[in-house]
């Protein structure tokens, strides 16, 4: 009997490389209908992840999913030598309507990805009027040159997005203060990656 895999909404975050493959993503995901949304983005990876991922590059194609199968799908058929992550959120911890466009979105994991834990941190991250949405799930990486460490921490995962019409690096210092927050509260949240949005694509 084959295995039933649950299909997820979230996040997909593709190197931008110039070449054949991060092209006909691009085109591909901008006339999906399991695209969202559409972001060119620049990532920066904490220095606690960088030694996973050492092949991290600077430009990305973020896009906003409904189906995490057809993305799977995706990036299999155009898999690329450098890393393409995929955030299923598997649980939304809150919606907020909020002043602005999104101008930033900034991924963490937990080492300890207990449950109250997880409502601690949602507690935490509803009371800042930036952060639109946040959710918390899993993470998938696909790469041609599969990466000699695996990153231990890929199922505690917490993604969230904020709008902002102040600059990327005030946006950053704001998203390293929440996590400083839940730090001090004895919660072990750590920056993966920020992904300052460029333009929107879609």
């Amino acid at each position: 009997m084959s295995e039933l895999k649950l299909s997820y909404s979230g996040y997909v975050c593709a190197p931008y490389l110039h070449n054949h493959e991060s092209i006909e993503l691009k085109e591909l995901w901008t006339t999906s209908k399991n695209i969202e949304k559409l972001y060119f983005v620049t990532g920066t990876f904490s220095s606690d992840s960088k030694p996973y991922f050492a092949d991290s590059t600077n430009h990305y194609i973020l896009a906003k999913f409904r189906d995490s199968e057809k993305i799977t799908n995706d990036l299999v058929k155009h898999n690329q030598e450098k890393t393409s992550f995929v955030f299923n959120v598997k649980d939304d911890l809150f919606h907020h309507e909020v002043q602005g466009n999104v101008n930033f979105v900034s991924v963490y994991y937990m080492e300890y990805g207990e449950d109250e834990d997880i409502s601690e941190i949602a507690q935490l991250l509803v009371k800042k009027d930036q952060i639109g949405t946040a959710g918390i799930g899993n993470m998938e990486t696909f790469c041609s040159n599969p990466s000699k460490f695996t990153f231990p921490y890929s199922e505690s995962i917490v993604v969230i997005e904020v709008a902002s019409e102040k600059s990327h690096q005030s946006v950053k210092k704001y998203c390293d203060q929440t996590r400083r927050d839940a730090n001090r509260k004895g919660l072990t949240l750590t920056n993966l990656m920020s992904l300052s949005i460029l333009e929107q694509l879609k």
